[in-house]
């Protein structure tokens, strides 16, 4: 199957405005889930999904793309954002997927569409696996199926270190960084409202990130790969044109699994595809929607 490819360039568009959102929260079983709601209600229901480290913020620059219509959702993970952690840590991919089977659940989504990134699309695709009854359609982007030894030991060790501090917002904003290195092909107003978005102040008047660093120290190493046997709604992979992460051999295992899923490639795009190139991302997805919707 041929590739679907995407070119809208982000430079040759005028910069990005982040799409305007009420911030709710959600009862996840025993944890409370923070989540961004786009609107618009009553609309085609879609539900975002972030990576490890990350939050909600990161489909800010998306979500305008589908509110016409779509009721555009993106949840905070637990341990990530504005949610509450796991105590003592529970950060299982299958703890994640059950947390999206509460909110679904919770929130009466039905026949919905889950967008997942990199780990959340990990996510995404054992909770599409494991709980498809609600699901319509699945987005996952740019996630690797799965990570070497080397890769889950760094992560681990990660997780062992004490947080990063800063003496202020300003600082914590000014040497905000995107993981991993390289990919900072997002504008620089793009990252800096991530940034903004991605720190807490602590009790003694320092910032510090958004997410609890033990959520590495038991980060799991998972192959997806045979999740992909039991998934069976319309799918759709977004690759970034700069990643490695999804490579023609691992295309084409998906496929034998999974032989509806597509693969769509966003130019002008590292890992941090819905950052790197909003429009072009947008174009991709709301291109495969229309296919999954018309039985093409």
């Amino acid at each position: 199957m041929a590739i679907q490819s995407h070119a809208s360039s982000a430079s040759a568009n005028p910069a990005p405005e982040p799409a305007p959102y009420t911030s709710r929260y959600v009862q996840a079983g025993k944890l409370k889930l923070h989540y961004l709601d786009y609107g618009t209600a009553g609309a085609k229901p879609m539900l975002c999904v972030h990576g490890g480290a990350a939050h909600a913020h990161w489909f800010d620059f998306i979500a305008s793309g589908f509110t016409a219509d779509h009721h555009v959702r993106a949840v905070d993970l637990r341990g990530h954002g504005d949610s509450d952690r796991a105590d003592p840590p529970a950060y299982a991919y299958r703890d994640y997927a059950q947390d999206i089977a509460n909110v679904a659940e919770a929130l009466d989504l039905r026949d919905f569409t889950l967008v997942g990134h990199s780990m959340g699309g990990i996510v995404s695709v054992v909770y599409a696996a494991m709980q498809p009854e609600r699901l319509g359609r699945l987005v996952v982007v740019d996630s690797r199926m799965h990570m070497s030894s080397q890769t889950i030991e760094r992560l681990r060790d990660f997780g062992t270190r004490a947080p990063s501090t800063y003496p202020t917002q300003e600082e914590l904003v000014k040497r905000y960084r995107l993981e991993p290195p390289g990919t900072m092909i997002a504008a620089p107003e793009v990252i800096r409202h991530v940034a903004m978005n991605s720190g807490r102040p602590l009790d003694d008047g320092a910032w510090t990130h958004k997410f609890d660093r033990s959520l590495y120290s038991v980060f799991e190493q998972l192959d997806a790969m045979p999740f992909w046997d039991s998934i069976r709604v319309p799918a759709l992979l977004v690759k970034g044109e700069r990643s490695d992460r999804v490579d023609d051999e691992t295309f084409e295992e998906i496929r034998a699994r999974a032989p509806q899923v597509e693969l769509a490639q966003v130019a002008h795009s590292d890992h941090h595809i819905t950052l790197d190139n909003p429009p072009g991302f947008v174009e991709a997805v709301r291109s495969f929607l229309q296919r999954a919707r018309s039985g093409a």
